[in-house]
């Protein structure tokens, strides 16, 4: 389950590409240094990897309250199924919806600080723009997050994030130096690819929270969560 995140991460990325790809082609790396550039673009990842971390200890903790109110196991089906749903709806039904309004200045804020960053050649302005980059809105962050959520401590939930994270390196990386070869009818191929991954995976959570005694795939209840009353017997 835990390296979901990781394959999830290596799939979307290609509409990675499409929303942040353009942050990545107009990063300040040096042009002319290839040693330079590599280093360069692995603080922008670095960045990132810390911001989807970060996000994953935040949604870990609600997950772990859950999971100590015995309610990670019905959680993970519920997170299964959102997974599929997000994935399976169509982006013009969301979009009647603001999801964001609440945070909608935040977000500018971000948008902001991200922007002044490009004027900027620094080693620090590339970690930085990497981890505002990583708090842009992204539904399939959003579904990655179903999955941090529904890991069972806190370590897992900032790992699940910062696989999802290490699995768009590759395309995001290739960007920067192939943007000619992404032309818009190969993204559109491979994005047809994303909902499958993600409604499989969806499935796996699924299958996991039903405890069906399956191993790897749906341990049953007494493997997965704490008992509710201890069998230590008193000599």
């Amino acid at each position: 389950m835990l390296f979901s995140g990781f394959i999830f991460g290596l799939i979307s990325s290609l509409h990675c590409v499409g929303m942040c790809g353009p942050i990545a082609m107009m990063l300040p790396v040096d042009r002319n240094n290839p040693a330079k550039k590599v280093m360069q673009i692995m603080l922008y990842h670095l960045g990132r990897l810390t911001a989807y971390s970060l996000l994953g200890l935040v949604f870990g903790i609600l997950g772990k309250g859950l999971f100590l109110a015995g309610f990670q196991q019905k959680l993970s089906v519920v997170l299964g199924l959102m997974m599929i749903i997000v994935v399976l709806v169509p982006e013009r039904v969301f979009a009647q919806y603001n999801f964001s309004k609440p945070v909608y200045s935040l977000i500018a804020k971000v948008k902001s600080k991200l922007g002044a960053q490009f004027k900027k050649k620094s080693f620090g302005s590339l970690f930085t723009i990497g981890f505002l980059n990583g708090f842009l809105p992204c539904g399939l962050v959003y579904v990655a997050l179903f999955g941090a959520i529904a890991m069972q401590n806190l370590s897992l939930s900032v790992l699940y994030m910062a696989l999802y994270g290490i699995g768009t390196i590759p395309m995001m990386s290739a960007v920067v130096y192939v943007s000619n070869l992404l032309t818009l009818p190969v993204r559109h191929k491979i994005q047809k690819v994303i909902p499958i991954v993600a409604v499989g995976i969806g499935v796996l959570f699924i299958l996991r929270g039903l405890g069906l005694d399956i191993p790897f795939v749906s341990p049953s209840t007494m493997q997965l969560f704490v008992q509710s009353t201890p069998n230590c017997k008193v000599h």
